[in-house]
C-alpha cells in the first residue's frame, strides 16, 4: 500500500446517500471530474455533464477548469468560474452537489488514555439484540443489495459502506474500514489503501500503532464534519477487536481526559470496532466513532446506559460486517474463477463449480490429446518489421489469440505458450469421450481463421500461417511447477510428440499432422462428412528409435478443402503401394492428386529422387534428417 499526504475532495449531492471522498492524486496529475468519470464520478447528478471539469492538485491549491462542453456553471466563492484555484478549506458548487477541499489526517493514537467504560460485544450476542428503531434500521440494511451490485471495485465497495454506516449510526461523527496487518500477512488480495496511515505520524517517538510486525491501515474512511479537524482512533481498540474476533466499545470519560492526552478527536465520547471476519479481509475491521447526544452520565449505571444505547449501532455495524466480508469471499473466489478462465473452457468451469481447487488441480496421470500450434512466417515478418517491434508484437499477441480462442471455445485447456506458440490439451481435468474430436474441430478452426485473414492483405494476421501438431495419449496433467512458478499444464512424451508432429508440417507441407493413435479414433468414431484423414508418411524422426505413420487432419469435402473423397482415397492407394514398394503404381496414383496439394509432393519427390526404385532392404520408412 503506498502512503497519500494528499487533501480530500469530499462531493455531497442533495441527499445524505449522495457522498464520496476521494483522496487526490500527486501533484501535477490531472483528473476528469463528470457524472461518468469514473472515478470521480457524479452519477446522482444529471445537472453535471459527463465529463464537466478538469481538477489538477498544484501542492498548495486545486485548479478547476470547466470542460468547454460542459453545460451548467461551476460556482466559486458565489460567483460562476470557468478557471480558478481552490484552497484548502474551500468548496465548489455544481447543480445540486458542492465539492469540498479539505486536508483531514488520520493519526492512531498510541497512549490511549483509559476508557471509562469497555465492553466487549459477540456477534451471537449483537443477533440476539432486538433493534429499538427497527423500521429505519431495517430500511439502512434494505440498501445493502444496491450497495452492493453498484460496486464495482473493492474500493468502491468500501466508500459505500462507509457512506451506509455514516447514515445508519446517527450519532458517529467518524467512520473507517481499516485493517491490521502482520507482517506474515499475504496483502495480494487487499485492495490499494487510499491512505496509509504509517505509525510515526501519530506523533510519538517510537512507532507503537502496532505490535512488532504489525501495521495499522486506513482503507477508507469518512466523517461528518466538513472542516480541518484530524482523527485519532485508539490503536489498542483496533487491536482487542481484531484479536478477539468480537466488537470492543470504548467510552471515554471526557471531563478526565479534557486535561490529559486525550486521544479521541475534540467532540467524541466513545467508540467502537467490529472486525470483518473473513478468510477474505485478513486483519480487517469497521471502526466507528460519535459523541452522545446530551450531557455524558458520569456514573457506573450511565456507563452501563450509554454502552446499552449503542447496542443498536453496534448490531447494525457488525450486520454491515457480516456482510462485507461475505462479499469480498464471493469476490475473492469469483476473481480465481476468472483467473482460471485464461486456461480453462466455460463447459469446464461450470463443472468444477463447488469443488476443492486444489483437489482439482492436483497433479494426475490421465490420456489426454494435445494440440501443438505454432505461428508460420514469423521470422520474415520480424525481419520486414525491425523499425516497427510494438506492431510486430500486437500482431504476434493476435495471432495467440485467435488459438487460445478456438482451444478455449472447443473445450480444451491452455497448458503453454512458447514464444510464438501456444499448446492446448483435452481429457483434463475432466475426461471426456470425445477429447479427440474436440483437438480436431479446434485444429480446424484454428487454420480456417489464418487461411480467411492471408486473403485479406491489411488484415493483421495476413502473410502469417500455422503448423499445427496432434497427439494422444497417457500423460501427468494438473498444476505443475516449482514453488516460485506453478502453472496448469501437461507433462510426458505425447507432448513432446505433438509438437515434433508440429515441426513435421514444414518438411511434408501439411497444416495438421497427427499421430496413428489420433488418426486412428477420428477414422472409427467420426464420419467423413465430419472430419477426414489421410495417411501421408511412414517416417523415423530426427533423434528418434521407432518410425510413425503420420496423417493429416482435413476438413470435409467442400468449400473448405479443394481435396475430393476420391482424391484422398487416390492418395490413400498411393502410400500403400509406396509401403509396398510399387513405387511405379504409387508415382501413378499421385498424378490422381491435384497439383494444388503441396503435401502430395513429399511423395513424389523422394520417389523421382530414387529413380522410382525403392533402396535395398526398404521397410517404408523415410527417415528424416532434421527436427
Amino acid at each position: 500500500m503506498v502512503s497519500s499526504n494528499m487533501p480530500d475532495l469530499i462531493a455531497q449531492g442533495p441527499r445524505p446517500t449522495d457522498r464520496w471522498r476521494r483522496s487526490l492524486p500527486e501533484a501535477g496529475t490531472p483528473v476528469i471530474l463528470g457524472r461518468i468519470a469514473e472515478p470521480w464520478n457524479v452519477a446522482w447528478d444529471d445537472r453535471i455533464s459527463r465529463e464537466h471539469a478538469t481538477l489538477c492538485w498544484e501542492g498548495t491549491h486545486l485548479v478547476v477548469t470547466k470542460a468547454p462542453r460542459a453545460r451548467n456553471a461551476i460556482f466559486y466563492r458565489g460567483q460562476q468560474q470557468e478557471h480558478f484555484q481552490a484552497s484548502v478549506g474551500e468548496h465548489f458548487v455544481i447543480g445540486q452537489t458542492t465539492f469540498t477541499l479539505l486536508d483531514q489526517r488520520v493519526h492512531f493514537s498510541q497512549a490511549d488514555s483509559p476508557a471509562y467504560a469497555e465492553q466487549t460485544f459477540s456477534p451471537g450476542v449483537l443477533r440476539q439484540t432486538k433493534y429499538k428503531d427497527a423500521d429505519r434500521r431495517i430500511e439502512a440494511l434494505g440498501k445493502l443489495p444496491d450497495i452492493i451490485a453498484g460496486a464495482g471495485t473493492d474500493q468502491e465497495l468500501c466508500v459505500r459502506i462507509v457512506n451506509l454506516l455514516l447514515q445508519g449510526v446517527p450519532q458517529a461523527s467518524f467512520v473507517a474500514i481499516l485493517t491490521l496487518r502482520t507482517g506474515s500477512d499475504d496483502s495480494a488480495e487487499i485492495l490499494t489503501s487510499e491512505q496509509r496511515v504509517p505509525p510515526h505520524e501519530a506523533g510519538a517517538a517510537t512507532p507503537k500503532s502496532a505490535e512488532a510486525g504489525e501495521e495499522l491501515d486506513i482503507l477508507h474512511w469518512d466523517c461528518r464534519t466538513l472542516t480541518g479537524q484530524n482523527f485519532r482512533p485508539s490503536a489498542q481498540l483496533v487491536r482487542n477487536a481484531t484479536q478477539t474476533g468480537e466488537s470492543v466499545l470504548h467510552v471515554w470519560n471526557r471531563a478526565v481526559t479534557a486535561s490529559t492526552s486525550f486521544t479521541q478527536s475534540e467532540n467524541v465520547d466513545w467508540a467502537f470496532c467490529t472486525p470483518v471476519v473473513s478468510d477474505a479481509c485478513p486483519g480487517w475491521a469497521i471502526y466507528v466513532a460519535g459523541d452522545f447526544a446530551g450531557p455524558l452520565s458520569l456514573s457506573p449505571r450511565g456507563a452501563s446506559g450509554d454502552s446499552d444505547a449503542l447496542q443498536d449501532d453496534l448490531k447494525f455495524t457488525e450486520l454491515t460486517a457480516t456482510t462485507l466480508g461475505a462479499l469480498r469471499q464471493v469476490r475473492v473466489l469469483q476473481r480465481r474463477q476468472d483467473s482460471l478462465r485464461n486456461f480453462f473452457a466455460p463447459v469446464v468451469l461450470d463443472a468444477l463449480a463447488g469443488r476443492d481447487a486444489d483437489q482439482v488441480l492436483a497433479p494426475r496421470e490421465t490420456d489426454v490429446s494435445v494440440l501443438f500450434c505454432d505461428l508460420r512466417g514469423f521470422s520474415q515478418q520480424s525481419e520486414d518489421a525491425a523499425d516497427r517491434l510494438l506492431e510486430l508484437l500486437q500482431r504476434v499477441s493476435d495471432a495467440l489469440g485467435v488459438m487460445t480462442h478456438h482451444i478455449l471455445a472447443n473445450g480444451g485447456v491452455v497448458g503453454d505458450f512458447h514464444g510464438d506458440a501456444a499448446m492446448g490439451f483435452w481429457g483434463w481435468p475432466i475426461a471426456a469421450k470425445n477429447s479427440i474430436e474436440l483437438v480436431c474441430r479446434a485444429a480446424l478452426a484454428i487454420r480456417r481463421e489464418f487461411e480467411l485473414a492471408s486473403a485479406q492483405p491489411a488484415h493483421p494476421l495476413a502473410n502469417f500461417r500455422a503448423g499445427l501438431g496432434l497427439a494422444s495419449g497417457s500423460a501427468v496433467a494438473g498444476r505443475i511447477g516449482t514453488t516460485d512458478q506453478v502453472k496448469v499444464t501437461v507433462f510426458g512424451p505425447v507432448v513432446n510428440l505433438a509438437s515434433r508432429l508440429e515441426g513435421m508440417t514444414k518438411q511434408l507441407q501439411a497444416s495438421i499432422l497427427m499421430d496413428e493413435v489420433t488418426a486412428d479414433w477420428v477414422r472409427k468414431h467420426v464420419p467423413p462428412e465430419v472430419l477426414r484423414v489421410r495417411r501421408v508418411a511412414k517416417v523415423l524422426p530426427y533423434g528418434m528409435h521407432i518410425p510413425l505413420v503420420v496423417s493429416e487432419l482435413l476438413p470435409p469435402a467442400g468449400p473448405e478443402s479443394f481435396l475430393t473423397n476420391e482424391h484422398v482415397v487416390a492418395y490413400e492407394t498411393a502410400f500403400e503401394h509406396f509401403l509396398a514398394g510399387d513405387w511405379h503404381e504409387a508415382f501413378k496414383q499421385l498424378h490422381r492428386v491435384p497439383a494444388e496439394d503441396q503435401v502430395k509432393d513429399f511423395l513424389t519427390v523422394y520417389i523421382a529422387q530414387h529413380r522410382r526404385t525403392p533402396p535395398p532392404g526398404w521397410q517404408g520408412v523415410i527417415e528424416l534428417p532434421a527436427k
